[in-house]
């Protein structure tokens, strides 16, 4: 796969990002095809996930006891829990769009322990993709479901800490948090699986969510978080609540709202500028004589 990215370690970084977020954005597709406890479904998919992150990176090494790792697993397996109970408890849109605050959180916990700066383009991407996030959701909103709402919220927490925590490991294994967080969130979702069991298609869509939407989609992950900031990871992985309605579109001929089409080029637009054109830019720029 390397001969296919780009040399700039920073942009192929955001390429993997990319790949990872399309990966991710098919557990919505899938999910609906489990007929199961939703933390059973959670523990299963990380079990999967696990062999296949433990198989593509067998042969590197992992210091265990590393605070920064035991910490970022933690947090890995919080982000899976606290987003399945808060999807539970609340709209699906909540959910989203409450956890996606999470780079407001990075931008902070990344400035303070990771040194990155934020720059004024940092921030204006941030209120861009805010605008696009509300606009792409606006209609899947409802009020209420204030435990749900929190739930998400704390979800969003979670998942800043848990991003600062791998980029805090970008000269160590990154991979060992993600590795340990869906064990514990395979222990986690243990109790759950032993009432009922999906259909032969419920194991399927179990098998192409533990191996390509978190298994194969955390490993471009824990590659690419070694090469962007805290803060791009963050907010380059917003597409993926993008996509998620897209793949109903192509499979289940659900038509996304114009609202909901103006937010997505907006955030599609504000990450393009950010992101994608400065790196052509530098790529194009001649070599002073």
């Amino acid at each position: 796969m390397h001969h296919f990215l780009p040399t700039s370690p920073r942009l192929r970084g955001i390429c993997l990002l990319l790949l990872a977020s399309t990966l991710w954005s098919t557990g919505g597709l899938f999910i609906k095809w489990v007929d199961w406890n939703p933390l059973a479904i959670a523990g299963c998919r990380s079990a999967i996930a696990a062999l296949v992150i433990a198989f593509s990176f067998r042969s590197a090494s992992v210091r265990w006891k590393s605070k920064p790792l035991l910490l970022g697993a933690v947090c890995y397996a919080g982000t899976m829990l606290t987003f399945v109970a808060a999807t539970k408890l609340t709209t699906a849109a909540n959910a989203i769009l409450l956890q996606y605050t999470s780079p407001v959180y990075v931008a902070i916990l990344g400035a303070l322990f990771l040194r990155e700066k934020v720059t004024l383009r940092d921030v204006l991407t941030l209120l861009c993709v805010a605008g696009g996030m509300y606009l792409f959701f606006q209609d899947q909103m409802s009020p209420g479901h204030l435990y749900g709402n929190l739930l998400a919220i704390a979800c969003g927490m979670i998942s800043a800490v848990m991003i600062v925590a791998l980029r805090r490991q970008k000269n160590a294994s990154p991979f060992g948090s993600i590795l340990l967080g869906n064990v514990l969130t395979f222990f986690c979702g243990l109790p759950f699986m032993f009432a009922g069991q999906p259909s032969l298609r419920g194991w399927l869509a179990l098998l192409i969510l533990g191996v390509f939407q978190l298994g194969i989609s955390f490993v471009l992950y824990s590659i690419a978080i070694k090469s962007v900031t805290a803060l791009e990871a963050s907010v380059i992985t917003m597409l993926e609540p993008l996509l998620n309605p897209v793949w109903v579109f192509l499979f289940l001929g659900e038509q996304p709202s114009s609202s909901a089409l103006l937010g997505g080029a907006i955030l599609l637009l504000a990450l393009s500028a950010r992101f994608l054109v400065p790196e052509r830019k530098k790529k194009t720029t001649p070599l002073a004589s």
